[in-house]
């Protein structure tokens, strides 16, 4: 089935991409089984030096792979250029994990007992429109260096890049059917890894409600899943804080990426000493964001993905809402929505749910553990900021508040050598750093007797 791939900062379609039904999933998933065997055969350094070629395959083509994200999901020039820099960064820092799936020699009685990490087979990856780059490598590459094959799905928006990724693979060397990206549906792809048996693990990163019916489904296989889900995010601002840095950096704690990020600091907490002076800072701030061309280098925010999440994030901004500033966005075509500050209270939708978009609600609170409880009101727990000069205080926050990635006086991003993940509906698991590899292999264990009788 033909599907139109549409530019969100034009209205133009800018390819036409061929989705794949079940008979297509199930003869990829059947090529990656094969290929599987394979590479598992491999040496281990010899795995190592085709993941170092994929990365400089990666490098060698960022501009290009750059350009068409920022065609596909409206992502800014500078940022897109980023996105691909981090799949060659994730690629060569898990190239030298085939070395390093160490097993344990354990003591044990009238023998000799030792552990292997041992691949799962097929892995199934499906990533989501809003950082359609990183988060495919995030799955793919420790799931390759383990010994795995891989079939990764890209979100029916924005397959362009992935499609790439699957070419520069094959370019590198890596063995056909090894990284298959296969376009399709959610309903058609993706719930096809869940129920294939074939397929022992499912990498998944969207919405909190699609990852509980992904849970659901391989329930019934004792399918492993790594889930990165929803979030809303707080941005703790203390009264001893450094007010014009918190407030000159807030917007691209939640605007970056048009506000498309789970991670974004989407409710922003200010002790209420401090409360008016903050606004006062943050209303430049956000005046000065520049909304525009994506194309363009001195741009810092994007369109929306479509019209269709437009319209539901414009849902939480209706006539009358408790706007304190605006910034500006383009008119015409392409799906824009200005940066948007909300003065809320806690129980409206804008400050409870997660919408995904650049519009930030702030609201005061009285002192350290008001802060932490209202940071901790959300199903919620996936990142946030805390913003102090008492580094007592940073700890016990740190501590207090129920999320997986946390910053003091920064709006830290995703780093690929350390663990990412979320708290409560956050998701389960952890991707990236040294202990992203567990998630994809199965310990074995191994007894051999040294002693009659044993």
């Amino acid at each position: 089935m033909p599907h139109d791939v549409i530019n969100p900062a034009t209205e133009q379609v800018v390819a036409t991409v061929a989705l794949c039904d079940v008979e297509d999933t199930d003869a990829a998933i059947a090529r990656a089984v094969r290929a599987q065997r394979s590479w598992r055969a491999l040496a281990p350094a010899e795995r190592g030096r085709l993941l170092r070629r994929f990365a400089a395959a990666v490098d060698a083509d960022i501009e290009t792979l750059a350009r068409l994200e920022v065609s596909n999901s409206g992502h800014t020039i500078g940022n897109a250029r980023g996105e691909a820099s981090n799949v060659r960064d994730v690629l060569e820092y898990y190239a030298a994990a085939p070395d390093r799936l160490f097993g344990k020699q354990i003591p044990v009685a009238d023998g000799v007992n030792i552990t292997f990490q041992e691949p799962l087979g097929v892995v199934g990856v499906i990533v989501p429109w809003n950082f359609p780059m990183p988060i495919a490598a995030w799955g793919f590459a420790p799931a390759l260096a383990a010994g795995n094959a891989v079939v990764l799905k890209p979100a029916e928006l924005t397959p362009l890049t992935a499609i790439r990724l699957g070419e520069l693979a094959l370019r590198a060397g890596l063995p056909e059917g090894l990284l298959q990206v296969l376009p399709g549906r959610g309903s058609v792809v993706g719930e096809r890894f869940v129920t294939h048996p074939d397929v022992r693990k499912v990498v998944f990163t969207g919405s909190t409600a699609v990852g509980q019916r992904i849970m659901a489904g391989c329930a019934s296989q004792v399918k492993r899943v790594t889930l990165e889900l929803g979030g809303k995010s707080a941005n703790i601002v203390f009264g001893d804080a450094d007010l014009e840095r918190a407030a000159a950096t807030a917007p691209h704690g939640v605007f970056d990426n048009a506000g498309q990020d789970c991670c974004a600091r989407s409710r922003i907490l200010v002790q209420r000493n401090v409360y008016d002076r903050f606004m006062e800072l943050l209303e430049p701030a956000v005046r000065g964001v520049v909304v525009g061309d994506p194309s363009d280098a001195l741009t810092e925010m994007g369109p929306l993905i479509s019209a269709q999440h437009r319209a539901k994030v414009a849902g939480y901004v209706p006539d009358g809402a408790p706007v304190a500033f605006r910034g500006d966005a383009p008119t015409g075509d392409g799906f824009w929505f200005p940066p948007t500050v909300l003065a809320t209270g806690l129980t409206d939708p804008a400050f409870t749910e997660e919408i995904f978009g650049p519009v930030v609600a702030v609201v005061p609170f009285d002192d350290e553990a008001d802060a932490v409880r209202i940071a901790n009101d959300t199903e919620y727990g996936l990142s946030g900021s805390i913003w102090t000069r008492d580094v007592a205080r940073a700890l016990r926050v740190s501590r207090a508040v129920e999320a997986g990635n946390l910053s003091v006086n920064s709006h830290s991003s995703v780093r690929y050598n350390t663990p990412f993940g979320g708290f409560k509906q956050s998701g389960l698991g952890r991707e990236l750093g040294p202990d992203a590899l567990d998630a994809f292999t199965e310990t074995k264990n191994v007894f051999i007797p040294t002693s009659e009788g044993a």
